[in-house]
């Protein structure tokens, strides 16, 4: 019964016919319900019929108390990270060009559409499990779309008429004292490690770690990923400074490729998926069943807090420039961490108020005083400043496990929401170049500051991010190596936003703010974006994300994918299907 209602719910959207697509279920190729059923079977009972989480709330399916349930926890990330009908960004749950949402915000009455949540779900419960449905996927030429937990502000945990792999179970941990990769030998051993399945989140692994006095490099989400998206595209941290990428820490994956087998992929076997798998995009070269990953002793930190305001006007931009221009000082002493522009409301009338906070860390470092020496030069700058106030701190903590404790307070993120942004990598050599600091603190300055619309600059690189590039051969976008600062900002549009609404956002983003942050360098700096928190319509997205990596990509991508199963939006192959990944638009030549 249930695959015929998700049947017919699917079939009432139409879409132009055409060769070289994805079975989609109003066509004759669409499994029947026997198949569905055998598929089912062959997974123990996991496979799901799916509906929006939202479904609930609408007619003809209303429930009281179902619905009562969903909106109370629309925006808790760990809640939506289960849920086969959500991923964390509400708006890639919708697809407004069939003019398909299902919002708790809309009325009752209004209908609920499928959009782009998948209509079937196998909830995987171990590796053999995945086999199956990469199989089955394969067999009817189906649309796959694969989710940990949903983060991704690009949306490639969801698509229209797909089959879901929901990795979201596999929650094994496995700490080892001294890691020997498949296919190497005792000799070859990577030291302390722990094995990590694909399901597990970064607040389950601190825990996890913290517990053994032990520390995992990644980053500051509870419901991210870590075998996911997260490492598969590099993975920054605030730890990077200190130890390096996510993607640096990678020792070996287990992953299901296109055609089922389970393989391993290490630096002695599969070698250029492994290559791939770190750096080069998650859902892209296959269903990643669990990786493996350095480990090191929990060490203490000093945590430092800057925060500089004023109101809107003449004196706040000098003030970040300042900033930017002593920031390479803070990195190369072994700093990481994040600042946040922000603007207050005007209330009666007044001006609004611009802030900068900067909150930094130290890793492996205890000495307050050393810290505040760093400081003290630019302090003394901004408090000279005219219509600058600041206020300047730093804390010696115990473990770096504490200072996530802070930073991920509960057990969950608020999400939920409609999101879209862009972002950028500016290097170290921009800053330490004469009036470098001046050109990206005007570039910030143009784009648009309200309120509700925060931009984020993330301090990540530097250090042993850098000095990483000599040792570590992998995927990650060779700029990441010259990278200082990920600077992020973030636009949202209503729940009841028009098509046309919405695509108005996208344009501004696309061909108008994130050209101003790519302007700073030129196209000769060889920079780009951070692919797991770009703009989705990125422009030359393959130079972008991955530079001079990518045509190597490309060719991996074609060896283990011939036929393109895995298409995610703006990833490797994507090129070639359209923007959902339906229908194949080009070929190799």
């Amino acid at each position: 019964m249930l695959f015929r209602l998700i049947f017919s719910v699917a079939a009432t959207a139409i879409l132009t016919e055409a060769n070289d697509c994805r079975c989609r279920p109003y066509e004759d190729c669409w499994p029947s319900n026997q198949q569905w059923q055998a598929l089912n079977t062959s997974i123990q009972g996991n496979l799901l019929g799916v509906r929006p989480i939202a479904a609930v709330c609408h007619d003809p399916n209303f429930d009281p108390a179902s619905c009562q349930e969903v909106t109370a926890e629309w925006t808790n990330s760990t809640w939506r990270a289960v849920q086969p009908g959500a991923v964390q960004w509400e708006n890639w749950e919708a697809w407004p060009e069939q003019n398909q949402s299902c919002y708790i915000e809309n009325s009752r009455q209004e209908p609920c559409g499928q959009g782009r949540i998948s209509l079937y779900s196998a909830v995987v419960q171990n590796e053999a499990h995945i086999q199956q449905a990469v199989r089955f996927a394969g067999q009817h030429n189906l649309r796959l779309a694969v989710k940990s937990s949903g983060h991704d502000t690009s949306g490639r945990s969801s698509s229209p008429y797909s089959l879901q792999i929901l990795t979201n179970r596999l929650k094994d941990i496995k700490f080892v004292n001294n890691f020997v990769p498949d296919g190497s030998k005792e000799d070859q051993a990577e030291g302390p490690a722990v094995i990590i399945g694909s399901g597990v989140s970064l607040q389950e692994i601190y825990a996890a770690a913290s517990g053994r006095g032990l520390v995992v490099i990644g980053g500051t989400a509870h419901t991210v990923g870590i075998a996911g998206g997260y490492i598969q595209g590099g993975g920054h941290s605030m730890l990077g400074p200190w130890k390096g990428m996510g993607s640096d820490q990678a020792l070996e994956f287990r992953v299901v490729v296109a055609n089922g087998d389970l393989l391993t992929a290490n630096k002695y076997q599969n070698q250029d998926l492994f290559w791939a798998l770190r750096g080069g995009g998650g859902g892209t070269f296959g269903v990643v069943v669990s990786v493996t990953v350095h480990t090191f002793p929990d060490v203490p930190l000093v945590m430092s807090s800057l925060n500089i305001s004023a109101d809107a006007g003449p004196n706040f931009w000098p003030a970040v420039t300042a900033f930017h221009t002593h920031l390479p000082a803070f990195n190369d002493a072994g700093g990481g961490g994040y600042y946040f522009i922000t603007a207050s409301p005007p209330i009666n009338n007044s001006e609004s108020t611009l802030a900068l906070t900067v909150d930094f860390y130290f890793a492996n470092e205890t000495d307050t005083t050393k810290i505040n020496t760093l400081f003290a030069p630019l302090v003394s700058i901004l408090k000279n400043m005219t219509g600058i106030a600041t206020e300047y701190g730093t804390i010696a903590v115990p473990r770096v496990a504490n200072a996530y404790q802070t930073l991920l307070p509960g057990d969950s993120d608020t999400t939920g929401n409609i999101a879209m942004g862009g972002s950028r990598l500016f290097s170290r050599d921009l800053l330490m170049s004469d009036g470098g600091g001046a050109r990206l603190t005007d570039a910030v300055s143009r784009l648009r500051l309200d309120p509700e619309e925060e931009m984020i600059g993330i301090v990540v690189a530097g250090g042993a991010v850098a000095a990483n590039g000599a040792t570590v051969d992998s995927s990650l976008n060779p700029a990441w190596r010259r990278t200082i600062i990920h600077f992020v900002f973030e636009r949202t549009f209503s729940p009841n936003a028009t098509l046309a609404e919405q695509n108005a956002v996208r344009d501004n983003v696309t061909n108008v703010e994130v050209p101003l942050l790519r302007a700073v360098e030129g196209p000769d700096s060889h920079m780009g974006a951070y692919l797991n928190e770009a703009n989705p319509y990125e422009t030359d997205f393959q130079s972008s994300f991955w530079g001079e990596n990518y045509p190597r990509l490309y060719h991996i991508k074609q060896q283990w994918d011939p036929q393109g199963l895995f298409i995610v939006r703006r990833g490797v192959g994507s090129e070639d299907w359209d923007d959902e990944g339906l229908c194949r638009t080009s070929y190799e030549t």
